[in-house]
């Protein structure tokens, strides 16, 4: 039986294979580099680097705290229901307040020692190191100097201790920054953190 005219192909054929354009597979966005052509670390490897470090350090303090809370609370005088508040200052609150301020004082000295003359000389804390990250200067002819370390201790630490949620917005400040995903802390002392290959 034969088709009528105008009513597609005759019988017997088909239309030739529809063609078909080559659609490109879809790629992730290359990782973002340093002025260095090195991969820049990702926020989740410098959130736990800072954890990492900040567990250790607080270890270290305590180590030393505990010992002098110890001997600070053997020698606290037993109350007296009829002491005026001078001596009750005098002789609790008092030291108390400069037990306090020395262990700060011996915190924020540790945080120096730890993220300056230790961290300068590699680019590495322990905690960087575990997460295979590295702080190396924004120009890559350069190296990273105890002064560069020192500027990011002063953001970081020192004004993070001082200025009310401060730390919150330095930390956070490289997911919003382009194009080297910066900290504060990195602005001021001119250095990016990347990634170390394995």
């Amino acid at each position: 039986m034969t088709q009528p005219s105008g009513y597609g192909p005759p019988a017997g054929s088909y239309p030739p294979p529809y063609p078909h354009a080559p659609y490109p597979m879809w790629q992730p966005p290359p990782p973002p580099l340093s002025p260095g052509g090195v991969p820049l670390a990702e926020f989740s490897q410098r959130l736990l680097a800072y954890m990492i470090d900040g567990a250790l350090l607080t270890a270290v303090a305590l180590v030393v705290a505990l010992p002098a809370l110890f001997v600070l609370i053997s020698q606290i005088p037993e109350p007296d229901p009829y002491a005026d508040f001078d001596t009750v200052f005098n002789e609790f609150f008092l030291p108390v307040l400069l037990l306090e301020l020395g262990l700060f004082a011996l915190l924020l000295l540790l945080y120096y020692v730890y993220a300056v003359e230790i961290m300068h000389r590699t680019g590495q804390t322990l905690g960087k190191k575990a997460m295979k990250i590295r702080v190396v200067p924004i120009d890559p002819s350069r190296r990273l100097t105890r002064g560069m370390a020192a500027k990011r201790y002063l953001v970081e630490y020192l004004a993070g201790s001082f200025v009310p949620f401060f730390s919150y917005l330095d930390g956070l400040w490289q997911l919003w920054d382009k194009p080297y995903q910066q900290t504060l802390h990195d602005k001021a002392a001119q250095t990016v953190v990347v990634k170390v290959s394995s």
